[in-house]
């Protein structure tokens, strides 16, 4: 099965008569773009009544591979440490790349992992692992955490979507066994939405097109009752939802305000868009910075890396504390691997799974810390190895989520973190 699907897109010529939203649902099932409210199969789990949660999860991925050794787990005088210094922050114990300024003033509120030890140093394959906890050649996909965050976390009753990725660098894995009404709404880099969420008539022609089709339905229902037909039915009328909540994607009035303290790019805008949606009360927003995949000229590449990625994550921490959703609001910084202490004769650093650095902040996380550690050279774990698995069970704990909760395909048990899979308690609050 193919997993990494880029988003469908419809053309604004589409109107909104029963046969074409029919085919823009069909489109955007298939390529995951509006199908998180479109529940086109059934299960146990989708009809599971669940526990929200109300929290809020923002997902910064560094597509490619970031280099821990030139980021959190610098090693000054050795011959890995390469050509940046570390600074130190008002954390004892932790310090930073110097490019890092506007994170380094947050050290308070970082849980800093030093200890990942994940399983493939391969792209695809990495960033699924990281995603879902799972291994890519199961028999069936498992959901990445944002699907698994929606599930338990949305709020059924809002009419944007609870699962949100912005820019597509870092693969679209799916809502796997928990079916597509937890896909991703994927938006473009900048935040803004697709053409088909747009309305092609104006709000009157509109309205009399929905009465027409709600009572052409209405009777085909009362001759043909079953599930598919209602949950069609829920994902059209969600989809006209989404037309009329779309002003929320729309952050061009405040950008201009904005853009000079986040930067004024794609993944700057990237990060105030998420601010804005979970402000408005989506659970997961995922937010793709690219091309730290820096196999040669790794430090010039990187420093202009973190001159993109330091004001826009510095920014959306200072907000969100500003506004007091922080406390609510857990921050992922994350990437598939890391790189390889050693230098290579390209002036650059290659993938490297066997120790490496993700960042935790907010939504309960205990800042101020790291935890575990690689050793002098940065080559292996010192201690307290972190796998994807716990990684991810970390994430669902913080959440509220029980990272053990069972689910079904069909009558067959699955769990949402494989056996053995263990939180970082001493990371949580």
């Amino acid at each position: 099965m193919k997993r990494n699907i880029q988003a469908g897109t419809c053309n604004s010529g589409h109107h909104l008569s029963r046969r074409s939203l029919m085919k823009g649902l069909l489109t955007t099932a298939g390529g995951m773009a509006v199908a998180n409210w479109g529940v086109l199969t059934h299960s146990q789990t989708i009809a599971a009544e669940t526990k929200r949660s109300g929290k809020r999860c923002i997902m910064l991925y560094m597509g490619g591979g970031a280099s821990q050794i030139d980021t959190f787990d610098m090693k000054p005088g050795r011959p890995t440490g390469g050509e940046f210094r570390p600074v130190q922050t008002k954390v004892t114990g932790i310090q930073v790349c110097e490019y890092l300024p506007n994170i380094a003033r947050h050290a308070e509120k970082l849980g800093i992992i030093r200890s990942m030890r994940t399983k493939t140093p391969d792209h695809g394959p990495g960033g699924y692992y990281m995603h879902t906890g799972y291994h890519p050649g199961e028999r069936f996909p498992h959901p990445e955490a944002g699907a698994m965050i929606a599930k338990y976390c949305e709020n059924p009753e809002s009419d944007l979507p609870s699962f949100v990725k912005i820019g597509g660098q870092s693969g679209i894995y799916g809502s796997g066994y928990l079916g597509p009404q937890y896909e991703p709404f994927v938006v473009e880099e900048d935040g803004r939405v697709p053409n088909f969420v747009n309305p092609s008539v104006g709000t009157e022609i509109q309205e009399r097109r929905g009465e027409l089709l709600n009572f052409m339905e209405q009777r085909f229902a009362e001759q043909r009752k079953g599930e598919p037909f209602a949950a069609h039915h829920t994902a059209e009328l969600r989809t006209i939802r989404l037309m009329r909540a779309r002003q929320a994607f729309n952050v061009s009035a405040e950008w201009e305000r904005a853009k000079e303290r986040y930067g004024d790019n794609k993944f700057g805008r990237g990060c105030f868009t998420a601010l804005k949606l979970v402000e408005a009360g989506v659970s997961f927003v995922e937010v793709a910075h690219g091309n730290h995949d820096t196999h040669m000229d790794n430090f010039p590449i990187s420093k202009a890396l973190y001159s993109t990625m330091d004001p826009a994550w510095g920014s959306l921490l200072d907000d969100l504390t500003q506004r007091g959703l922080l406390k609510d609001t857990l921050v992922v910084w994350t990437s598939e691997f890391g790189r390889t202490p050693a230098i290579n004769v390209r002036a650059g650093r290659d993938h490297f799974g066997r120790a490496w650095t993700t960042v935790l902040a907010g939504g309960g996380i205990k800042g101020g810390q790291h935890y575990g550690s690689s050793d002098r050279d940065g080559f292996e774990v010192a201690e307290n190895p972190v796998s994807e698995a716990d990684f991810i069970a970390t994430i669902y704990k913080a959440m509220g989520i029980n990272h053990r909760a069972k689910h079904f395909l069909g009558s067959r048990p699955i769990w949402a973190t494989p056996e053995g899979s263990k939180p970082i308690e001493q990371l949580l609050g």
